[in-house]
């Protein structure tokens, strides 16, 4: 098990991956109890420093407040309603969505380059971008700026949730078109 993940691997083979919402806090022990009930769990966690009156801490927590992945399983619903902290599983239509692989090999990419990640407010509009070198190369998201530093955002979109990384400005290239509500922002922002 990696320090900033908790992940269980089975020989379920390439099926897909769904989100649980959970109870606030509640993250950790899902994982624990859905891996003890042989399932594929993945719970993406960063590290963050605390500071205590006496001294400093670090600690892990979920990339994604209330939410642990798990792959397959659906036959087993009730298994997975019934476990303590699960509140419900993610759907639309009364089927469970799917999260795409795509976003989560995101995601994992980030927690394991060893930069600092943060939980990031979901973004519906900015800058698409691509990295093109570093050990992010490849990886596409949204381009926001935080207290002058640039950050790629890498959304859940099905979760309306995303993750941030610092990144270096030149190291991206934009790989789309400036959204028209951006575009309007960004005259208004000017005029």
């Amino acid at each position: 098990m990696h320090l900033t993940e908790m992940e269980i691997q089975s020989a379920s083979g390439a099926q897909n991956w769904h989100a649980l919402f959970t109870r606030f806090q509640h993250e950790k022990s899902v994982a624990f109890a859905l891996s003890n009930k042989s399932h594929e769990v993945y719970l993406p966690l960063y590290r963050s420093v605390r500071r205590w009156q006496d001294r400093d801490k670090q600690l892990m927590f979920p990339l994604f407040p209330c939410y642990v992945f798990i792959r397959a399983g659906m036959d087993r619903q009730l298994q997975i309603l019934t476990t303590p902290g699960v509140v419900h599983i993610v759907g639309w239509g009364g089927s469970p969505a799917i999260v795409p692989q795509t976003q989560l090999d995101a995601v994992r990419q980030i927690i394991e380059s060893c930069l600092t990640v943060e939980t990031h407010t979901y973004l519906q509009s900015g800058d698409r971008v691509r990295v093109k070198t570093g050990p992010l190369m490849g990886l596409e998201g949204i381009l926001t700026r935080k207290k002058g530093l640039a950050r790629l955002v890498v959304s859940l979109e099905m979760l309306g949730r995303a993750a941030a990384v610092e990144i270096d400005v030149l190291n991206v290239e934009r790989i789309g078109p400036i959204p028209a509500q951006n575009l309007l922002h960004r005259i208004s922002a000017s005029a």
